[in-house]
């Protein structure tokens, strides 16, 4: 298994075959550490489907899933009574 990756501000259209194209150019892969530093440093910033582009190695998520956040009062702050 290669390497993971972070790939940020994607254009909305774009699809997997698109991004696996753009990774594959120059007969790049994400195999090992050295390759992955490769594809960061050639990556990171580029301009793709108008969008410059995040590129960095995945962080391991935190234990419990992640997703949601607040929630509840719409913005609004507790008030004192």
């Amino acid at each position: 298994m290669g390497k993971r990756l972070y790939v940020g501000n994607l254009p909305y259209q774009c699809d997997e075959a698109q991004l696996r194209a753009l990774f594959e150019q120059e007969g790049r892969q994400v195999a090992t550490d050295a390759q992955a530093q490769a594809a960061v440093s050639a990556l990171n910033g580029t301009q793709f489907g108008g969008r410059p582009l995040t590129v960095s190695e995945a962080r391991e998520r935190a234990p419990g899933g992640g997703g949601g956040g607040g929630g509840g009062h719409g913005g609004m702050g507790r008030r004192e009574r």
